[in-house]
């Protein structure tokens, strides 16, 4: 299995296997966790009462820290997309409004765990220097 560097890119590759390939299962949602946890099944409530707002819950950091994903499925990407409305940052920070760095990339290191990844949506908010390295890969930034 697949290790990666950076969570917040491998929270974009989950974004795409999980919510909108929907090959990576089961779909993970925060509130289905909070309620076999006995809380309230209100992610927004719980980030409230909990004073996480702003930040990802930790209990959803374990659950995508820990998650394995296989290499068979990796090699199925060929497309990513950087967007703050992203389901996976939902499901990670109920209370988030996309106006500070909390699932910016660092590195793009990971980049060798997607042999096929062809296009990443939304790499502008990657800057300059990792567009680059995109680049550099022959992977088209929209």
């Amino acid at each position: 299995m697949a290790t990666f560097k950076d969570f917040n890119f491998k929270l974009i590759v989950v974004e795409q296997l999980m919510y909108i390939d929907e090959t990576l299962t089961p779909k993970f949602r925060l509130a289905d966790l909070l309620k076999e946890k006995g809380f309230s099944d209100t992610p927004w409530e719980y980030a409230q009462q909990h004073g996480l707002a702003y930040q990802i819950v930790p209990e959803a950091r374990s659950y995508f820290s820990s998650l394995e994903i296989s290499d068979e499925l990796l090699a199925g990407v060929e497309e990513l997309c950087m967007d703050g409305g992203n389901q996976v940052y939902q499901e990670c920070a109920p209370i988030w409004d996309g106006e500070d760095d909390l699932f910016d990339v660092a590195s793009l290191d990971d980049l060798v765990l997607l042999p096929n990844l062809q296009r990443v949506l939304g790499s502008e908010f990657l800057g300059s220097e990792l567009r680059k390295v995109l680049s550099a890969r022959g992977i088209v930034a929209d």
